[in-house]
């Protein structure tokens, strides 16, 4: 499953230029430029209250008392995750926070509301209750859910991690991977940001905002000994993500595979059928002699096919059962 993917938006996708903001007499972004192009994934990292939502919420637009300038590309559809959840309506039921009516399309295809929920581990009943009874884990599961079904060609993650389980995490990153869109991600999570971003903005303190290439890790190495010396603070710190104990259970990609692994299978043994049918029609070898060459290597291809798809049905048939 992927986000839903909206018209790409042009080539520039933000350029600030001298941006600035004081709160309280705390000057929490001092002079700082920048330019983002489509695709980029970039990181913002930093101690907490040091300017990453304010700087999020003035590249955005959300915040229009600011020193300096941002021109905003064309054709930006935002999607948001909202650190605090501001999204989600406590009264309404999980359903009714993610779909209008019985049915929601992600990607172009019609799917059950309660179906496409039990995606982001939500029982049929646990779908009806409202937000409200939720944990924190599944508020951000909700929001998830939510983010998947809205067409966005840039995505702006404020804390995504916070409260995920590992398998929630693990198709978070696989969603942000495959994104073809441009992401902000806001994050305290190492691994996690290393394993996302492709560059990153740094709030160091005192209004100063730098700029590096790579992740968090990338970050360090460039910068921890100038960081020290002007005792900026080094957060995000975070153990290395325990992995699961017993065996590996399917990843939510690998669920999705195979699910459609027998109608994929049906599908290539139907066309595989279908030439077979034709080579036995000794009019087909009237006509063009390439149509025959072609017609054996198009049968030789899809045996390997429905090989290939057997093989790995049966792999990961395996991995679920043994996981079970």
């Amino acid at each position: 499953m992927n986000l839903t993917d909206a018209e790409r938006s042009g080539k520039l996708v933000l350029e600030a230029k001298g941006i600035g903001c004081t709160f309280d007499g705390l000057k929490l972004i001092d002079n700082f430029s920048t330019v983002i192009m489509r695709g980029d994934r970039i990181g913002i990292i930093g101690p907490n209250g040091s300017g990453k939502t304010t700087l999020i919420n003035i590249l955005l637009g959300t915040m229009v008392e600011h020193e300096g300038s941002v021109r905003r590309g064309t054709k930006l559809e935002v999607a948001y995750f909202d650190q605090h959840r501001a999204q989600l309506n406590d009264e309404k039921s999980v359903v009714e926070n993610v779909a209008d009516g019985e049915h929601v399309t992600v990607n172009g295809i019609k799917r059950h509301v309660i179906g496409y929920l039990e995606d982001f581990l939500f029982p049929p009943d646990r779908a009806r209750m409202p937000v409200k009874v939720l944990s924190g884990g599944e508020r951000n599961r909700l929001l998830l859910a939510k983010l998947f079904t809205l067409p966005s060609n840039v995505i702006v993650m404020d804390e995504p991690t916070n409260d995920l389980d590992i398998d929630t995490l693990e198709l978070l990153e696989e969603m942000l991977m495959e994104y073809k869109g441009t992401v902000l991600l806001v994050s305290h999570d190492r691994e996690f940001l290393n394993n996302i971003v492709t560059s990153t903005i740094v709030c160091e303190g005192g209004g100063r905002i730098g700029e590096y290439v790579g992740g968090y890790d990338d970050w360090l190495r460039q910068r921890v000994p100038d960081a020290v010396n002007r005792k900026v603070k080094i957060t995000g710190r975070k153990k290395p993500r325990q992995k699961k104990e017993g065996p590996r259970k399917l990843t939510f990609k690998e669920n999705r595979e195979i699910e459609a692994l027998p109608a994929m299978i049906e599908s290539v043994e139907a066309e595989h059928a279908g030439l077979y049918k034709k080579l036995s029609d000794p009019e087909f070898y009237k006509g063009d002699g390439s149509r025959v060459a072609e017609a054996k290597s198009k049968i030789e291809k899809l045996e390997k096919d429905i090989a290939d798809a057997y093989e790995r049905w049966a792999l990961l048939d395996r991995i679920s059962k043994e996981s079970a």
